[in-house]
């Protein structure tokens, strides 16, 4: 058993790096009559624990969204080694979600708001013949895709920007603001990788920037339409969300004296 060391033992907060595949999930977020990722990550972990457990993450995932590196915390009543988590809960949940590691950080840790940046990387099937494999791990455009525009389009997004024109009808955060740090996209063969790194997202954010970049990609619109678009702070004018399967939650960072496992998202590189 892990021993705590704390005289009179109450509860421990541990963090845990969450992989899955979101085809078959309902999205992240608990709701009544659905499979979701956190119910099912919170099912298991109250296995483990024979005490419910409720968990907060770093960022709530789409319906069909995939990811590397979820990262949530949770509270426990009773005393676990790092790995009882971990092999606990993959034992009891299927194959499309894996709890990657655990470990335990102090009491004013949380998921979210302790977070640096988040990490995603949206995938591009770009070729005529639409394919069975990657059907959902990867969006497909038949047409071919100008990619020198495409990451010229993305420059014109990185910094602190009102990114209202690029977040969902319904999305709720009380402002638009968010700081791009890196958003790059390159070819590698048939696939198209755009990846984007920030303090936060909106809903939808990412999907969002990938459809504007699919449409200068495709020559409908100069690469210059992406300022144009962060300037107007108009969802409307935008272009159509890309979908869901191509994208990934690929990593979170946090201050370093948390002392968190580092994932590379090196591994959808194919």
């Amino acid at each position: 058993m892990f021993e705590s060391g704390l005289p009179g033992f109450d509860s421990m907060r541990f963090a845990l790096g969450v992989e899955y595949d979101g085809s078959d999930f309902s999205g992240w977020e608990s709701q009544p009559g659905q499979r979701t990722v956190q119910s099912t990550v919170e099912s298991a972990l109250t296995s483990v624990a024979d005490n419910p457990i409720g968990v907060i993450c770093a960022g709530r995932t789409d319906a069909g969204v995939h990811a590397l590196e979820q990262v949530v915390h949770f509270d426990s009543p009773v005393e676990r080694a790092p790995h009882e988590w971990v092999l606990g809960a993959n034992s009891n949940m299927a194959s499309d979600v894996s709890v990657r590691w655990a470990h335990p950080v102090a009491e004013g840790f949380h998921a979210r708001f302790t977070a640096l940046r988040r990490s995603y990387r949206y995938v591009i099937q770009n070729r005529r013949e639409r394919s069975a494999l990657l059907r959902r791990r990867a969006s497909w455009e038949r047409g071919p895709l100008d990619v020198t525009s495409m990451a010229r389009a993305a420059e014109q997004l990185l910094g602190e920007h009102d990114f209202s024109s690029f977040r969902a009808a319904g999305c709720q955060a009380k402002n638009a603001v968010r700081r791009v740090a890196h958003l790059d996209v390159q070819r590698r063969g048939e696939l198209i990788f755009i990846d984007i790194v920030a303090n936060a997202f909106l809903q939808h954010m990412v999907r969002n920037v990938a459809g504007v970049l699919v449409e200068i990609g495709k020559g409908k619109r100069p690469p210059d339409w992406a300022g144009e678009l962060l300037e107007a702070r108009d969802r409307t004018l935008g272009a159509a969300t890309a979908p869901p399967q191509g994208l990934y939650l690929t990593c979170i960072d946090y201050p370093p004296e948390h002392g968190l496992p580092a994932v590379s998202p090196e591994w959808l590189l194919w």
